[in-house]
């Protein structure tokens, strides 16, 4: 039974990657979890690790946030029970020449990236801004800071959810409600395997780890942050985007991945 003297987090994503990592340090600072994600089995052999280590009630919730069905479970939760952290991690990116993927692999990483995200924001604000506190965590990218041709769907994705997280930050402040945006470079995960990326043709020091990533989240919501951008080397990346003019910008990146499919 959940202990009503804990606080409680919903995660998306997080059979693997960033999502596990989250669910796992939150485990540690004694919350309370729902993970959600597809792969029940995953889900529920980490939440029967971290139940059994850390003494904390972890639900495993089965769903697929590009389908109705999945958002609107999660939703009804947010609505009908209290939860003090909702965070949206759940998502994936394609690699290639827009003209070339298959357009519904496209408008599924529009449903999950943003749809389910939009869905799942306005549940637990609705429920938050009664209750006059949570916390609510976007997962966007450094790629939100600039386009990117061969990665062009999933670079709109997180522009959008950065900027709507930050105007999110800006509302929600009246009512007690902390909304951070998270912006992670490349981490290695199975995000790179799904998205058809060659992981190999990156140096080792552009990537962070994922628990470098959770700890500096986890951060930046404490310390009432719009943004985070975790690692030196993304800093660096998400200011020189900003003020290198767009044209160059967009070339450089587009050189960049171009040729960073899978040979």
């Amino acid at each position: 039974m959940t202990n009503p003297t804990r606080q409680r987090a919903l995660i998306t994503g997080a059979s693997s990657g960033i999502g596990e990592g989250f669910a796992r340090k939150l485990a540690e600072k004694n919350y309370d979890l729902l993970i959600a994600a597809r792969r029940k089995d995953r889900l529920d052999q980490l939440a029967t690790e971290l139940s059994g280590q850390y003494g904390v009630d972890v639900e495993a919730i089965d769903v697929d946030l590009a389908q109705d069905e999945g958002v609107g479970m999660l939703e009804e939760r947010l609505r009908s029970e209290e939860i003090d952290l909702l965070v949206n991690n759940a998502g994936f990116g394609t690699v290639g020449p827009f003209a070339e993927l298959p357009i519904e692999r496209e408008l599924e990483e529009l449903r999950v990236n943003i749809r389910a995200l939009v869905l799942l924001s306005h549940a637990a604000l609705v429920a938050m801004k009664e209750r006059r506190r949570g916390s609510i965590i976007n997962v966007a990218s450094t790629a939100a800071f600039q386009p990117i041709p061969y990665n062009a769907t999933y670079s709109a994705s997180k522009a959008f959810v950065l900027h709507f997280s930050e105007a999110l930050h800006e509302e929600a402040k009246e009512y007690k409600v902390t909304v951070t945006c998270v912006c992670p470079g490349p981490v290695q995960t199975e995000f790179q395997q799904v998205a058809g990326i060659d992981g190999d043709r990156l140096p080792s020091m552009m990537y962070t780890s994922v628990d470098t990533v959770v700890d500096a989240t986890l951060s930046g919501l404490r310390l009432g942050r719009a943004i985070t951008v975790p690692g030196p080397m993304n800093m660096v990346t998400a200011a020189t985007s900003q003020f290198a003019p767009r044209f160059l910008s967009r070339r450089i990146a587009g050189n960049m991945f171009r040729n960073r499919g899978r040979q």
